[in-house]
């Protein structure tokens, strides 16, 4: 058994997948931190408006958990974009102001490094953690319905590929939890813009009773099935990516949901780390 499993076996506040050897990924719930109301308990998102006291305390418990410095935690500043960011030895030796500027607008990112714990924030939108054993790489990709219209995943393994060579034959895959198909309620634009970007809808996407209004007809997108279709497309083996199934709107007393509980509550950090 490894340092991790050990780790996750003690601490029930992580959602651990299993993705390679010395290869730590996890979504944190909802417990085990000290954040308070809608940010209760475990929040490291310094972006959500949580007390940054509690956020820095959260934050501590995980590097604990982790046996790494606070230093050695990274997330961005998300904005739905596509933007990919490498993190190597020139971002880590950045003063925290300066990685924090650097990692505005930035959505996924990537890093060869070990014992540096990268991760993106979500709570609804869909979080996909990606491990390269071949080459010793890892990703973390935070795809909202902006993203995956995007194709932020794809995005990320063509900077794998260009940076570290990565094939996508060889990637393990954890798609975490997010809403699900069942819950993803939207209106008609938002329908329109998955259809004019090309993505099959008869397979994404279903009419039914409004959630909001049950004398309303709306439609309903699978964001799981929308970035595992954009995975396999650019090669990865479906026998290699692991669907955690968790629909956070269903779920919000377990993860965060923004849907149930408002913009102004917390987020569920999707971490990955190769140990040292």
């Amino acid at each position: 058994m490894s340092r991790s499993d050990k780790e996750t076996e003690k601490n029930p506040n992580l959602l651990h997948y299993d993705l390679g050897e010395d290869v730590v990924a996890f979504s944190t719930r909802r417990t085990g931190g000290v954040s308070e109301g809608n940010y209760a308990s475990f929040n490291v998102n310094g972006y959500c408006g949580d007390n940054t006291l509690h956020v820095a305390a959260n934050r501590q418990i995980l590097c604990d958990y982790l046996q790494i410095d606070t230093s050695c935690l990274v997330l961005p500043h998300q904005t739905h974009s596509t933007r990919v960011k490498v993190i190597d030895e020139a971002v880590m030796g950045l003063s925290a102001l300066q990685r924090a500027a650097m990692l505005e607008g930035v959505d996924a990112l990537i890093t060869s490094m070990r014992g540096v714990c990268i991760g993106v924030s979500t709570a609804d939108c869909i979080p996909i953690l990606l491990y390269d054993p071949v080459h010793q790489v890892i990703a973390a990709v935070h795809a909202g319905w902006r993203g995956t219209v995007g194709r932020i995943v794809v995005e990320a393994l063509s900077e794998m590929f260009r940076t570290f060579q990565t094939s996508a034959s060889d990637l393990r895959v954890a798609i975490g939890p997010g809403i699900s198909g069942e819950s993803f309620e939207v209106g008609n634009e938002v329908y329109e813009t998955f259809a004019s970007a090309g993505f099959p809808m008869e397979r994404l996407a279903v009419k039914k009773t409004s959630i909001r209004n049950i004398s309303e007809q709306s439609w309903f997108i699978d964001l799981w099935e929308a970035n595992r279709m954009q995975l396999e497309a650019r090669g990865v083996l479906p026998e290699h990516i692991f669907m955690a199934g968790i629909c956070t709107y269903q779920h919000a007393d377990e993860f965060f949901s923004a849907r149930r509980l408002g913009i102004n509550s917390g987020r569920i950090f999707n971490g990955i780390m190769m140990e040292r």
